[in-house]
């Protein structure tokens, strides 16, 4: 008898921890539920119009910030504006961290959960001496980086003043974010430090892009190496026999080149960049070449690493070969790791933003996506993350030649709105469908 009470107690406690676990994970009905509560808020509907209203500005807002160069690892300057326009729309205790993100921090009621970070990032991928300046043609703004993230940029601070000024409040805390390090080298730095500095995040969005009706929530992993041939070198007539280094890395591009991998999931490479060589009539002491590699899963990239890295190393054993030495060698540095990650399509914020995009833009199917961007380190952590449209059009990314176009362009901002509501819950109205993790 003392077994079967024995059993019976630890069936009900099972029982009643899978309810718990159930009450703790919101549903679709429950995004739906809080979705629709939102849109019916009267509050929330002149917040929509406002940002609609001041979608002019946060046009001229994005120039702006486009004409403040923000280089790979100088993102100082237009980190202190971001700095100076979130002070004056209500960040009072705003601050730049140790890694360089601005960060705000919009308290809701519910004793700081769930926490939702809403964040653009500030780097462009182009050089400091770029002439950013904009210039009008056809409708089109054309100038570096315009869209890519200026556009985020302008849409967060749009956010940010129409909940102000309609007094909308959350039940969860809402940390607004302009991240560095997004692009290229900058490795995710800022995000990386944001997540290492902040262990209280639930969920995580971030806007780059333009078009609303696209949500990412897979996160394209990504290795980048440069490897370094190096030989004697010497004179190509005097001294021909002597391995050449460029010959060595043309081994191995054109091994590389010949490399199968799937379409599904995703999974690419290339090598980006090649330089070596001191004249025509040398052999080449030193090569260098850089190589990006990419996956939607973690499994697929590092088996196409183990490829790739193989491939390099074999060619340097046959230029070696060919010429009877062991002179040559080759130095392999990874630059650039990215992890891979997933957000399911049918969580909160895939849901959420799919509530929006739809309430909005109804004739516009939303579609999931894979690209890399700031929500790869959140999903890899296994918190919920996606990256949202801006609004707008745009076209010509990390190009001199980039251009946008402002056409519905408070969409983007308008979107988020009610994402973020969605998310971390309107006061009043309806509880947050973002799931803290703390306990």
């Amino acid at each position: 008898m003392r077994e079967l009470r024995v059993t019976i107690l630890a069936m009900s406690l099972l029982l009643a921890s899978l309810t718990a676990v159930r009450a703790e994970t919101s549903t679709a009905a429950d995004v739906d539920a809080a979705s629709q509560a939102i849109l019916a808020d009267p509050k929330v509907r002149k917040a929509l119009d406002d940002i609609k209203a001041d979608d002019a500005a946060a046009f001229a807002e994005q120039k702006r910030i486009t004409e403040i160069a923000s280089p790979p690892f100088k993102e100082s300057v237009r980190a202190n504006y971001v700095l100076q326009r979130f002070r004056e729309l209500g960040f009072k205790d705003a601050a730049i961290d140790g890694e360089g993100n601005v960060i705000g921090l919009r308290k809701g009621s519910g004793a700081g959960r769930p926490k939702l970070v809403i964040s653009a990032h500030l780097d462009t991928v182009f050089p400091e001496g770029t002439d950013v300046t904009v210039k009008e043609k056809d409708g089109m703004a054309l100038a570096p980086g315009i869209g890519d993230d200026s556009r985020g940029l302008a849409a967060l601070l749009s956010l940010l003043k129409s909940m102000n000024a309609n007094d909308v409040k959350t039940v969860g805390d809402v940390m607004f974010v302009a991240t560095v390090g997004e692009e290229e080298l900058g490795n995710l730095r800022g995000v990386k430090a944001l997540f290492r500095d902040h262990a209280d995040i639930d969920g995580f969005i971030s806007i780059d892009g333009m078009e609303i009706s696209r949500v990412v929530n897979r996160g394209a992993g990504s290795h980048r190496y440069e490897m370094i041939f190096t030989g004697p070198g010497g004179h190509s007539f005097q001294e021909f026999g002597l391995p050449s280094a460029i010959h060595a890395m043309g081994r191995a591009i054109a091994k590389i080149s010949d490399l199968q991998t799937p379409s599904e999931p995703k999974t690419t490479f290339t090598v980006g960049t090649v330089r070596g060589g001191t004249s025509v009539n040398a052999i080449a002491a030193e090569a260098r070449m850089t190589v990006d590699m990419r996956s939607n899963s973690m499994e697929e990239l590092l088996r196409l690493e183990a490829r790739l890295l193989d491939a390099v190393k074999q060619a340097v054993a046959e230029e070696n070969a060919r010429w009877k030495t062991d002179k040559l060698t080759v130095e392999i540095k990874l630059i650039g790791d990215r992890p891979a990650g997933l957000t399911a399509e049918d969580s909160p914020l895939p849901q959420a933003m799919q509530r929006a995009a739809t309430a909005l833009k109804p004739d516009a199917p939303v579609t999931f996506a894979g690209a890399s961007t700031d929500s790869n380190q959140p999903m890899s952590l296994g918190i919920p993350a996606i990256t949202v449209g801006g609004g707008g059009q745009g076209g010509n990314w990390h190009s001199r030649s980039e251009w946008y176009r402002p056409v519905e362009a408070w969409l983007g901002p308008q979107s988020a709105l009610l994402t973020v509501l969605t998310l971390a819950g309107l006061e009043g109205t309806s509880k947050p469908t973002l799931v803290s993790r703390q306990k």
